[in-house]
């Protein structure tokens, strides 16, 4: 399906309307009419893109301004914008790649932080035991804070497992956490506390529920500060300027959007009927659906989803995202055809 302008609450497709219930604008920045004037006013102060090195001896104040909010914002020592959240993941994982280390994944990690060499974290649904011997080494564990196809945030009882002879630093991918989950937004990383970690890392897309062009790491200063000598940051492209000062100037139409958003998810949980062909957790605002006649059944009710095929995963995805923009119309027909 080929359509002609941004998919909001509704989309046209050889001139029939479909209700849409896709995509990633949980908070419905992208079509925000109030958002979309703050990027007017950024684009006038900023360009349209600025395309020099951050390591330039021209600096823009805007790129310290928003990483310092972020830095309070997600309770971590610093923070650097980054041009993508896959590029982040890229950064992050390469200069992780340079010293010797093992590394980690939890079951079905994004691609933009899982390493060539990966090891599962997991075996038969157990801890790997390479974690648990008493070897001292350094080891890496990349997790997204909540997954694909999931509903609720990652669990991170597993570092208790972990002996205490690994110098573990854990990477977590808050692309589709932030903004959401957590206190105003911030996810999951401020929360994530265990003497098992030496060093937390986030990663995260800026373009889903914020509606930036960009990506952010954050951890300690020492971290951040390598990140920001890296030769892939220096000869890299920064986050767009007008986005970011977009961003400062919409705190609060952030949070009206968030409630609306959990207005949304409380009025849907009231009206659906919960079954095993779906999960739906009325804190998240996606409904993963594993059936394949649902997805049909819904197209032929005049509702698209996002429907595709991801890289790690066997087979295809089923994503019912619902986002601020939703009337009540819009989730009442929605239930309807579900139920």
């Amino acid at each position: 399906m080929t359509i002609n302008e941004f998919p909001n609450r509704e989309i046209s497709i050889n001139n029939e309307k479909y209700l849409y219930f896709g995509g990633t604008s949980y908070l419905g920045m992208a079509s925000n009419k109030e958002f979309q004037t703050n990027i007017f006013e950024g684009l006038k102060k900023w360009g349209t893109f600025y395309g020099s090195s951050r390591s330039a001896n021209i600096k823009l104040s805007i790129y310290n301004e928003a990483e310092s909010y972020f830095s309070k914002f997600l309770e971590a020592e610093a923070s650097l914008t980054i041009s993508s959240g896959t590029l982040a993941g890229k950064m992050v994982i390469d200069h992780l790649s340079k010293n010797s280390k093992k590394f980690f994944h939890y079951p079905k990690t994004h691609p933009a932080v899982l390493h060539p060499n990966s090891l599962p974290l997991f075996i038969n649904e157990k801890i790997n035991p390479l974690l648990q011997n008493n070897i001292s080494e350094d080891i890496v564990i990349t997790t997204d804070a909540i997954l694909a196809l999931e509903t609720t945030p990652t669990s991170f009882d597993f570092l208790d497992a972990i002996s205490p002879h690994k110098n573990t630093t854990l990477v977590v991918d808050e692309s589709h956490s932030l903004g959401i989950i957590g206190t105003d937004g911030k996810g999951v990383f401020s929360s994530i506390k265990s003497d098992k970690i030496h060093r937390k890392i986030l990663i995260s897309s800026l373009g889903k529920a914020l509606g930036l062009s960009g990506g952010i790491i954050a951890s300690d200063k020492n971290f951040v500060d390598a990140i920001r000598n890296q030769t892939l940051f220096i000869s890299s492209s920064g986050a767009n300027p007008a986005y970011l000062e977009a961003f400062l100037k919409s705190k609060q139409l952030y949070k009206n959007q968030r409630t609306l958003l959990f207005n949304n998810l409380e009025f849907l949980a009231s009206i659906l009927n919960q079954n095993e062909s779906f999960y739906f957790n009325k804190n998240y605002p996606v409904i993963y659906s594993t059936s394949d006649i649902l997805h049909e059944k819904l197209l032929k009710n005049n509702i698209v989803i996002a429907r595709f095929k991801y890289p790690t995963y066997e087979n295809f995805m089923n994503r019912i995202v619902i986002t601020a923009n939703h009337t009540k119309s819009d989730l009442e027909k929605l239930a309807k055809t579900i139920n």
